[in-house]
Parts: structure tokens; C-alpha cells; sequence
């Protein structure tokens, strides 16, 4: 009779739905496996064409990580998925644009490249930062007691509304980004070269992302924002402002966007009214595998999405004998989230979330 048990068991906590998905996701697995074995086994890749292909993916992922980090902050205070942030990131890439662009036509970008690309950072956070405190001032501060769908039809109104702002205002074509001579060329890491632009985005990436822990973990402000996402009455009865503390954290997850703007800009050379959307909602599927409302699950987020997109072109889909492989590197991107979204669905360090205390 044990066995009628836990037969029982397991019969009532898996249904039918469970088990086709669970088949469906070991199935995907299985194909994956099988072409990573084919692929090691009869591509002329060397271990420093793979290492290559990890640092160019840890420089991309530096940059979903970025943009991650705003969807992961909005969320751990407000419950919602902030879905205007990728165009949040545009409009820091045009800031910095035409900023460039000006110091270009005057001679000072040439002069001096390291004190141009620090202002154009700053820039890009101050441009992102406003756009971020107008639409959560606009479209989501007077939604705050509203059921959580309707904050989250509301950010898609929005991200379109900014979408065709930007083309009303800058055009529909894509606007050349200004290139400086300190990032032509290559940088050696451990014996991969590598292109200096996708050097500088690991580095800042890393820095702006340590920094943003450091703040949020040691700081007044960050004790705060903490608090807040716990409880945010409790919050208030402590003497908290709970508004000011939310526009904060709209600007924190949008300093981070605006940096990733340049960061992008620099490696692809160009900005459009429509650049937002792939890379924020690649960033929103960083959040969710690396647990959404947590900040160093982002960061992990970013940073794996950003790698297996690079590695599994030539590690999977050659292996399965696909024609032009890199051309599917979204589809192994969000195979990935639904491949986690089936094993592990609060993400790979767990969605955090407040748990009320009696």
C-alpha cells in the first residue's frame, strides 16, 4: 500500500501539464547536449576561439546586466515589470548622441577621448535619470493602488509612446555614432585579443555594477530602498518617504541604463528610435533567469545570457548543422528563459520577494 501512496502523491502535486512541459523542456535539453557533443567533435575551433567567444559575450552581457538592473530595482519595490526601460536606454544613447556629436564639431572629443566619453556617460545617466522620474511621475505614480495588470498595460502605452516620441523628434533612420581613436584597435586578455570597445564595456560594466551593491547594500538610501520593498506602510509609519524613496530607485535603474547606452553605442556605432526594444527586453529575460527583484541575480543574469548567446551558436547550433547560426542567437537566448522558466521559475538565485512578518 506504500506505494499507492506516493503514487497518490506524486499524481497530485504533477498533473498532465507538468509532465508534457517537463518532457518538452528535457527534450530541448537533449538536442542541445546533442549538437554541444557534435559540435566540440567536429569544429576547427581552438580553446582560444572559445575563450574569445566568452569574453565578447561577457562584454555583452555586461551590457543586459546594465539594463537589467533597472527592470530587477523597479521590480523589488513596485511589483511591476517597468516595460518603458528599454526606451528609458534610447533616450540616454540620443543624449549622449548629440552631446558627442557637439564636442566632435568643436574639436574637444579629439583632444581629449577620456574626458569626452566620461561626459557622455554622464550625460546619458542625467537624460535616462529625467525621462525615468517623468514617466514614473506620469504614468505609474497615480496607478499605485491600481490591480497589478494595470500598471503593467500602462508601461507598454508607455515604451510605445516613448518609442514614437524619439521618431517624431530625431527620425526613423539610424544616426551615426561619434568613434574615437582610444578604443580603434585591440587590447590583449589573456592572449585573446580582443576589441577595445568590448574591453571598456567588461570594465565599466563591472565597476557601475559593484558600485550600485555597494550603495544599496551600505547606504542611508539603500537601507531604505530595502525597506520599502519589504513593507512599504511600515516603511512610512518608520518615517521612510516612500515616494521620494521610489523616484530613487527609478533613478538608480536608469543611471544604470543611460550607461549602458554609451557603452552599446560605442560597440555598434549606431542610434535608433527603435534600439531600445531588443536589448531591454534581452535584459528582461536576464532578470527573470537570474531571479527578477534580485540585484545580484541581474548581474548573473546578464552576464550568463550574454555568453551562452555568444557560445551557442558554434557550440550548439553548428553541432545540429544549422546554416548561418549567428543569425539565431535570439532564438538561443530566449530558449534559454524558457528553459529555466521549466526547471527553475523564481530564476537561478530565486525571485526575491517580501514576506510579510506576523
Amino acid at each position: 500500500m506504500d506505494w499507492k501512496r506516493r503514487f497518490e502523491y506524486w499524481r497530485r502535486r504533477y498533473d498532465l501539464t507538468d509532465v508534457v512541459v517537463w518532457a518538452f523542456g528535457l527534450s530541448i535539453l537533449a538536442v542541445a547536449v546533442y549538437g554541444a557533443v557534435r559540435s566540440l567533435q567536429t569544429t576547427p575551433y581552438g580553446w582560444k576561439q572559445w575563450l574569445q567567444f566568452v569574453l565578447y559575450g561577457f562584454s555583452q552581457g555586461g551590457v543586459y546586466a546594465l539594463i537589467a538592473l533597472g527592470y530587477t530595482l523597479v521590480y523589488g519595490i513596485l511589483f511591476m515589470i517597468n516595460f518603458a526601460h528599454g526606451e528609458i536606454f534610447m533616450f540616454g544613447a540620443f543624449g549622449s548622441l548629440f552631446v558627442g556629436l557637439a564636442l566632435q564639431r568643436i574639436g574637444f572629443w579629439d583632444r581629449y577621448p577620456v574626458l569626452s566619453l566620461i561626459i557622455l556617460f554622464l550625460v546619458a545617466m542625467v537624460v535616462s535619470s529625467t525621462v525615468a522620474v517623468i514617466v514614473e511621475r506620469v504614468a505609474y505614480r497615480p496607478l499605485r493602488k491600481a490591480p497589478r495588470l494595470v500598471p503593467l498595460i500602462t508601461a507598454i502605452g508607455a515604451s510605445f509612446t516613448l518609442q514614437y516620441t524619439a521618431r517624431s523628434f530625431f527620425g526613423s533612420g539610424p544616426r551615426a555614432y561619434p568613434e574615437t581613436p582610444i578604443l580603434a584597435g585591440s587590447v590583449n586578455i589573456l592572449g585573446i585579443q580582443i576589441g577595445k570597445p568590448y574591453a571598456l564595456t567588461i570594465v565599466v560594466s563591472l565597476l557601475m555594477m559593484a558600485g550600485l551593491y555597494a550603495y544599496v547594500q551600505f547606504t542611508k538610501t539603500g537601507k531604505a530602498m530595502r525597506a520599502v520593498a519589504e513593507n512599504k506602510e511600515v516603511a512610512a509609519l518608520m518615517g521612510i518617504d516612500v515616494d521620494r524613496v521610489i523616484v530613487q530607485t527609478f533613478i538608480l535603474g536608469a543611471s544604470m541604463a543611460g550607461v549602458a547606452a554609451v557603452l552599446y553605442s560605442v560597440i555598434y556605432i549606431q542610434v535608433k528610435f527603435f534600439m531600445g526594444f531588443i536589448p531591454g527586453i534581452k535584459a528582461f529575460t536576464a532578470a527573470v533567469l537570474g531571479g527578477i527583484g534580485n540585484i545580484p541575480g541581474a548581474m548573473l543574469g546578464g552576464y550568463f545570457l550574454g555568453i551562452f548567446e555568444s557560445l551557442g551558436p558554434a557550440l550548439i547550433l553548428e553541432g545540429l548543422g544549422v546554416t548561418a547560426p549567428n543569425q539565431l542567437k535570439d532564438v538561443i537566448a530566449f530558449t534559454m528563459l524558457v528553459m529555466v522558466l521549466i526547471f527553475r521559475p523564481t530564476g537561478i538565485l530565486g525571485e526575491a520577494l517580501a514576506e510579510e512578518r506576523v
